[in-house]
């Protein structure tokens, strides 16, 4: 039986349903006991990133044989913990990076042009003529250099930028770093340089809270931070308190440390755009992660080799 824990749906999973028992409960991620009964004669686990699947949720579900997660970030799903139960890992890792790409652009463009603000002004009949910034020309720093982090890369390419990446586990290729623009550069010289920051980062006890009051308060007055990679990665208190103080010109959100977020913090601010964590989110990503995840977990069932495979299991037991 194929268990869907989350909002996860296509028209190749209604296809998956008809050759394989398949279960749907978009919230069930919700109920750890019922998704822990439930999830006890599965062979496959579709999640999103709401759905915590602990050491324990795999060790209680003896016939599971693949979870296959519907995105690219994987701290909800203990991955060490599927390696040694023999249950294969798959996400469809890089299938969203040029939509994560876009809405970092789309956010940086906002917020430089004020277009929010703007908006909610004219549409109140006002006329306000404010004059924004420009990226092109400018600096633009990368926290982190995976695929996301290069889709934004490749993307502002039409906007003769000059690229400076922080990633102390990438080692790409010098050629393509300069088909970018790019240089590899210290955290200190990214967050001290760039115009426009964007961050990547996965969330992990080394970059937990790696932008707090003091690495703010060392970027530019005029910077611009934009964050998709996971929100544990900022301190948000301190970084409601630079806004509020003028010690950088502004941010936009998708993702948030806790989420949704129980608090009204920056929800008053006009110089932050705030989204509910859908950077990756289009029809185009979520076609293609979908058709992705089916034919992981048609190879699966069927005995076969996991293309996408995250862990160190590539075939499910």
């Amino acid at each position: 039986m194929i268990l869907i824990s989350e909002d996860v749906w296509s028209a190749e999973f209604e296809a998956l349903a008809k050759s394989f028992p398949l279960i749907r409960e978009p919230e069930l991620w919700s109920n750890a006991e019922e998704l822990k009964a439930k999830l006890a004669t599965a062979t496959a686990l579709v999640v999103r990133n709401r759905t915590q699947v602990s050491r324990d949720l795999i060790a209680s579900a003896k016939n599971l044989k693949i979870i296959a997660r519907a995105g690219v970030g994987l701290d909800n799903i203990d991955v060490k913990a599927a390696d040694e139960f023999g249950v294969v890992v798959s996400a469809a890792l890089g299938i969203n990076a040029t939509a994560v790409g876009e809405e970092t652009l789309a956010m940086a463009l906002a917020l430089s042009r004020k277009l929010i603000e703007l908006d909610s002004s004219t549409r109140e009949g006002q006329w306000n003529r404010k004059a924004g910034v420009e990226i092109s020309g400018k600096t633009w720093g990368l926290l982190g250099f995976g695929a996301t982090a290069r889709a934004t890369a490749e993307l502002l390419r039409g906007f003769k930028v000059k690229v400076l990446a922080y990633d102390p586990f990438a080692k790409p290729e010098q050629s393509y770093l300069d088909s970018i623009n790019c240089q590899m550069s210290s955290l200190d010289e990214v967050i001290s340089n760039s115009d426009f920051i964007s961050v990547h980062l996965p969330a992990t006890s080394e970059t937990k809270e790696i932008i707090d009051s003091k690495k703010l308060s060392a970027m530019k007055k005029s910077a611009l931070l934009i964050s998709v990679g996971r929100g544990e990665v900022i301190n948000e208190a301190d970084l409601e308190k630079a806004l509020r103080d003028g010690v950088i010109a502004g941010a936009g959100l998708d993702v948030r440390a806790q989420e949704p977020p129980k608090d009204k913090r920056f929800t008053d601010l006009d110089n932050v755009i705030l989204a509910p964590h859908i950077a990756g989110i289009t029809h185009e990503s979520q076609a293609a992660i979908n058709r992705v995840l089916v034919s992981e977990i048609r190879a699966a069932l069927g005995g076969q080799v996991q293309s996408y495979a995250v862990g160190t299991v590539k075939q499910a037991k």
